[in-house]
């Protein structure tokens, strides 16, 4: 029987960050599981952004196959902007009521694709115990009502299941997990219960997803103090889990174990507003933004084209390159000129691309910013001076990634899901990207 294994989230962790806190001596907890594991770099999907990446992570694919496009997002179906939450501001800009609902409960229940399996679903169908704490992409077989009164719609997550105290499958005495972000609740909140399943040897498979780094990136800059300070609370949220098993090589004797993070982080001191250009053609398309990466969707009767919205953003300082289709080729258009796909020397960029542009929920026309540059989202909100993310670029793209007790030997965020099947035996679905690499 394989050993149970944790899968370990960090949001927005950079490898500069991962290498530096280890290597320091601020992060003792992770310094040991990159000791006494492998640590490679792995790529993330476009665009590198939370839903989707996270998405990526749960179902072994890319946004061609799970269909989360964005963290904003037109949906043709019921003509609405869908945004889980780029920033305050951008959820009232899009409609509170129900940008309350996309994330918490239509991401998973309406718009991850069917037939995307997640490994929450991969798992638990073979007989398995799966366990997931405050990870946004959740689906699973197992009906949870909400801790909150009054709140009758229920979700689907694995049979262990904690969202942010709004769902908790079962009682654990943790705290509250959104009474303030800033000094750390909710990584604090995914401990407590993250102690408790571990106590309990409570499942065979748990993902345990920290979002505090990112949040404290993006305020001051993913080299900052306020980043370094919070990537130590994260450390001590993994070493909680190591401490509840006894001690570190306890922990190993038990756990087999995948750390990463979903995408990386660079500095922005600039920002623009992506819907300038397209300022005349407001009955013809909708433009969607946020952080560095945004998306224009041409409306039914629109008399321009791709190509022609691409053209427009030619000199635009905030873009580096665009991505398009053309019947069946893909094309990047870059310092005014077309170029396939294929010549970008962005990590694994035609294969990235290709799957964003596959996605039946993505805009016509898909926009990387330039290095620096972040596009504000509908709110007008964005954060020039810390950190951001979502461009093809290698900042925002490359993670830190490492195994302990897996024979195969992930080399994308979309093969982790895959790789932890492997480990329990469990064939992957064909949803599932098929592993690059196995030891």
């Amino acid at each position: 029987m394989s050993r149970k294994l944790v899968l370990i989230v960090i949001d927005g962790l950079t490898p500069a960050a991962f290498e530096r806190a280890v290597d320091g001596g601020r992060a003792p907890a992770l310094a040991f599981l990159a000791e006494h594991g492998e640590y490679r770099l792995a790529t993330s999907v476009f665009p590198s952004l939370t839903p989707v990446c996270l998405s990526s992570i749960a179902t072994g694919a890319g946004p061609g196959v799970h269909h989360i496009p964005s963290l904003v997002w037109w949906n043709r179906q019921e003509r609405r902007v869908v945004e889980y939450g780029s920033s305050f501001a951008a959820l009232r800009a899009a409609g509170l009521s129900q940008s309350l609902l996309d994330p918490i409960f239509n991401m998973n229940a309406r718009h991850l694709a069917r037939d995307a399996v997640t490994i929450y679903e991969a798992l638990e169908d073979a007989g398995l115990v799966a366990a997931a704490v405050n990870i946004t992409c959740y689906r699973g077989r197992h009906r949870h009502r909400s801790t909150l009164p009054g709140v009758s719609r229920a979700a689907y997550g694995p049979r262990r299941f904690f969202f942010y105290g709004l769902f908790e499958s079962d009682r654990t005495g943790a705290p509250r997990a959104v009474r303030s972000r800033r000094t750390g609740s909710v990584d604090t909140y995914a401990a407590a219960v993250g102690r408790w399943l571990v106590t309990r040897d409570g499942f065979d498979f748990l993902a345990y997803y920290l979002s505090g780094y990112d949040f404290a990136s993006h305020a001051a800059g993913p080299d900052g103090e306020e980043a370094e300070r919070a990537l130590e609370q994260a450390d001590a949220a993994v070493g909680a889990l190591l401490e509840a098993a006894g001690g570190p090589d306890e922990f190993l004797e038990r756990y087999a174990v995948v750390l990463l993070s979903d995408h990386g982080q660079t500095a922005v001191e600039q920002v623009s507003r992506l819907q300038e250009p397209f300022a005349d053609l407001a009955d013809e398309v909708v433009v969607t933004a946020s952080n560095r990466a945004g998306q224009v969707y041409l409306l039914p009767g629109a008399r321009v084209d791709a190509a022609q919205l691409a053209r427009r953003l030619d000199g635009f300082p905030a873009v580096d390159v665009t991505l398009r289709r053309e019947g069946d080729e893909v094309v990047a258009r870059r310092d005014a000129a077309d170029v396939p796909v294929e010549k970008l020397d962005l990590p694994d960029a035609a294969r990235r691309v290709r799957s964003a542009l596959a996605n039946p929920n993505a805009g016509e026309l898909l926009v990387s910013a330039a290095e620096g540059w972040e596009l504000a989202d509908l709110g007008g909100r964005h954060h020039a001076g810390g950190g951001s993310h979502g461009s093809l670029a290698a900042g925002d793209s490359l993670v830190p990634l490492v195994t302990l007790g897996l024979r195969a030997e992930p080399q994308r965020i979309t093969e982790v899901a895959p790789a932890v099947l492997e480990h329990f035996g469990v064939a992957p679905p064909e949803s599932m990207e098929a592993l690059a690499g196995v030891g």
